[in-house]
């Protein structure tokens, strides 16, 4: 059975793209930040193991992902999902809001990827998805930072792409649009309303939706697929 991993797994398209692994028939574990309220639950409603740590912490990462291996056993698929958003408009964001986004959704993945990549070389394969964003595409006022680290992923995937073809590994990236989380749920009525108006099948995606993208991308099935990124974005964004 193939282990599964997937950061910020605990919510949202994370919970999502955990349980479907899990029905899909992967063994899951499941990374959070800080909510253990939250992930004790999801734990106990799907008996997916749940692992605390700050996905921006190199040591922690290792860390942790020992931790997972010696439970579940060694990793196979590797999903990048755990991120931030602390919005600003450019001239008003503090270099706090900058680094904690670029620690987290681009530090995490770097630091993440490093912890499972010699492990899959030498068992030659492994499948890693990285979660960025159609705002890494086409980029959005006061989203400077978050569509940086998103833009970035594409950039690192390819090129983790080419390292590890030879050995069965594929690295792809996932462009979600706005999806139906608590993340976008923050976002003021307004703001949504005028967002849904430039999508045009005129709704959110569902966690679900983005999930069974993952779950494509993590099988036998998707072996020659690697450095592309996917968009599903209901058409807002068409690269």
């Amino acid at each position: 059975m193939r282990v599964a991993l997937v950061t910020g797994g605990t919510a949202g398209i994370g919970a999502a793209t955990a349980q479907a692994l899990q029905d899909a028939g992967y063994r899951v574990a499941a990374t959070y930040g800080s909510n253990s309220d939250a992930a004790n639950r999801f734990s106990k409603q799907t008996g997916i193991p749940v692992f605390a740590w700050n996905v921006a912490d190199f040591g922690a990462c290792r860390e942790g992902v020992a931790r997972v291996e010696a439970q579940t056993g060694p990793v196979d698929v590797l999903v990048n999902n755990a991120g931030i958003t602390r919005d600003a408009m450019l001239h008003k964001m503090s270099d706090e809001q900058w680094r904690e986004v670029i620690d987290i959704n681009l530090g995490g993945c770097f630091n993440m990827c490093r912890a499972v990549i010699e492990g899959m070389r030498e068992r030659r394969f492994g499948r890693i998805v990285s979660m960025g964003s159609v705002n890494g595409l086409s980029g959005q006022v006061g989203q400077s930072n978050y569509a940086a680290t998103k833009a970035a992923l594409i950039g690192f995937s390819k090129s983790l792409a080419l390292e590890s073809a030879s050995r069965n590994i594929t690295v792809n990236v996932i462009a979600p649009g706005y999806t139906d989380t608590a993340m976008v749920g923050a976002v003021p009525p307004d703001v949504l309303a005028t967002i849904l108006k430039t999508v045009p099948v005129g709704r959110l995606a569902t966690p679900a939706e983005i999930a069974r993208a993952v779950v494509f991308l993590a099988s036998e099935d998707a072996g020659f697929i690697t450095g592309i990124t996917l968009s599903i974005n209901g058409g807002k964004y068409m690269p």
